[in-house]
């Protein structure tokens, strides 16, 4: 993807589900989603050891399934080889998504293309807390 189209697709999305969040301050997922939550986006944290905890202002979810609509990009933070199958719940499960995002060290290019092949973007091997300040967002 460009640096347009990632500006673009991060204008156009809202509400983000983050799929492997931690309550762990230390932890990446934990520090992404808050920063994506402190820039105004709906975070929902998806864990299952977690599920019916309260984080970031919303019940942590055991999976995607549990969401059930109204999520626009599925932020991954699981290993490449267990991304397929979270990108695969993502479009059986959540109608009307925009993107599917692997965060750093996270590539599938199945998974990519699959998303794609139904009409959704797919990011690879990036992070969004790091694309926005640098494309000056």
């Amino acid at each position: 993807m460009t640096d347009e189209d990632i500006r673009h697709l991060l204008r156009e999305v809202r509400t983000i589900a983050v799929v492997g969040w931690s309550p762990k301050p230390e932890r990446p997922s934990h520090r992404v989603a808050a920063f994506l939550k402190g820039r105004g986006f709906r975070v929902i944290p998806v864990n299952p050891g977690q599920a019916g905890e309260m984080a970031l202002g919303e019940v942590v979810r055991a999976s995607l399934a549990e969401i059930g609509g109204g999520v626009d990009m599925v932020d991954i933070f699981r290993r490449s080889e267990e991304a397929g199958a979270v990108v695969d719940e993502a479009l059986a499960v959540l109608p009307g998504l925009k993107a599917v995002w692997m965060q750093l060290g996270v590539v599938d290019e199945a998974a990519a293309a699959r998303a794609r092949a139904a009409g959704v973007a797919a990011v690879m091997d990036r992070c969004p807390a790091i694309e926005m300040p640098r494309l000056g967002m």
